[in-house]
């Protein structure tokens, strides 16, 4: 490992855990509390959902099993975006042009939304605008070119630009990309900031919220109440939503086999001081490339470089990851060889096989979200609002999602991460060739 990455990185502790304060801990769940609405899962997803809720007047309890924001949600790249993590032209073939249709504008409110919600609750989240969408291979152009006119001629997206070479170097100094199209309407933000900004907004409207709660099972008791338990307590409902993503574990077996935890992996450098930060991306957006298993990277407010980016497939966590994320940062950036790295760290995401967002329902009263894989920071506050509307009678927009299809990964328990990582090795090839 080069003496520029920290010695031992502490993947449990982010660059953003610095973000929590002491006024949003909130004790475990005793004994037993009724609610209307059971909520498992403290990220964006649930917060939201939760959020939407109580402000319809549903009583609503929250469980998360360690702190609000400890999965992806609070640890993630921070890029906002509209779509899904699959293609529009992906979707037409699962779900037909007309949901394909409604799923992109769904996104697009989602986008709005999450702004609507800074202002809303003055959520301090460092929100700027733009993203930039890099190629580093001529073909990626073609793609690229091909994608903003399928936004513009299919779905009425004018956001976007197409940056040659030459045009992209004037927003992001790095010899490695050949073009980009810019998204004028996308953007980047403070995720944990974020997430506590709705956490707050959550209490106002007396959201039940419970950390250190994790949820060992769910049944129906005879009274037809649902009851959802945790260690030292009850959680009982009339309506249940789960929304733990990767960290629900064995609550739900069956979401289990749909969604695949992968480790994605992050760095933080160490201040780099205004001016040498703005060089490296002037315009600020955010970036990512176009590569099947990629890179992503922006700048953040005390002027550091956020650089993540790549999977694992292994359930243990490889350290080695953040000495080889450091070497793509530099391949990015040569000039950032000798920067320090204050922060290394990774997370879980929920894979989908078709990379689409599975939403749907175990029974009439017990309804889930996930399968966001990677692609959930605007689509989560969307996302909460339609399992709202769904719990209160009104489930047409929920629906749009619930009818995606989804298949189980290959292999069962025991095999799939093998598969799967065979697989990957296929799309790194296909990346690099």
């Amino acid at each position: 490992m080069l003496e520029t990455m920290a010695a031992t990185p502490n993947t449990d502790l982010t660059y953003y855990s610095e973000a929590r304060a002491p006024d949003l801990a909130f004790e475990p769940l005793v004994g037993v509390e009724h609610v209307d609405v059971g909520v498992v899962g403290g990220g964006l997803a649930g917060l939201s959902a939760a959020l939407f809720l109580a402000e319809g007047g549903f009583r609503v309890g929250l469980l998360e099993a360690r702190t609000l924001g400890s999965g992806a949600s609070g640890r993630n790249g921070g890029q906002v975006l509209p779509g899904v993590a699959a293609s529009q032209t992906h979707l037409r073939q699962l779900v037909g042009a007309a949901d394909a249709n409604r799923i992109w504008d769904l996104s697009l409110q989602g986008m709005q939304l999450l702004k609507t919600r800074i202002a809303r609750h003055q959520i301090d989240c460092d929100w700027r605008d733009g993203h930039l969408h890099v190629a580093d291979k001529p073909r990626q152009l073609a793609e690229l070119a091909a994608w903003q006119r399928e936004l513009r001629d299919d779905y009425g997206y004018s956001h976007t630009a197409l940056l040659d070479r030459a045009a992209l170097r004037a927003r992001l100094d790095s010899p490695l990309y050949l073009g980009a199209l810019y998204d004028a309407a996308a953007g980047h933000l403070h995720p944990l900031r974020y997430l506590l900004g709705l956490a707050r907004a959550a209490r106002r409207v007396e959201v039940r919220i419970h950390e250190h709660s994790r949820a060992l099972g769910y049944d129906q008791i005879p009274s037809g109440t649902l009851r959802i338990r945790t260690a030292t307590g009850e959680l009982r409902c009339q309506h249940l939503l789960l929304a733990g993503n990767a960290e629900l574990g064995a609550v739900a077996p069956r979401l289990a086999r749909k969604i695949l935890p992968v480790r994605t992996f992050m760095l933080a450098t160490e201040p780099l001081g205004e001016e040498r930060a703005a060089a490296l991306i002037p315009g600020n957006a955010g970036v990512s490339d176009m590569n099947w298993i990629l890179d992503y990277f922006r700048r953040s407010a005390d002027h550091r470089l956020l650089f993540g980016g790549r999977v694992s497939y292994a359930s243990r966590r490889e350290a080695h990851q953040g000495e080889a994320t450091r070497r793509r940062m530099v391949r990015v950036f040569p000039g950032l060889a000798g920067a320090r790295i204050d922060h290394a760290w990774s997370g879980l995401l929920d894979l989908t096989m078709n990379r689409a967002p599975h939403f749907g329902r175990l029974a009439p009263n017990v309804w889930f979200l996930q399968g966001f894989s990677g692609h959930g920071l605007a689509l989560t506050g969307i996302a909460g609002q339609l399992v709202a509307e769904a719990i209160a009678g009104t489930a047409e927009r929920f629906d749009v999602f619930a009818r995606i299809p989804h298949r189980s990964f290959p292999g069962g328990a025991p095999l799939r991460r093998p598969l799967l990582a065979l697989a990957m090795l296929w799309y790194r090839l296909r990346d690099r060739l």
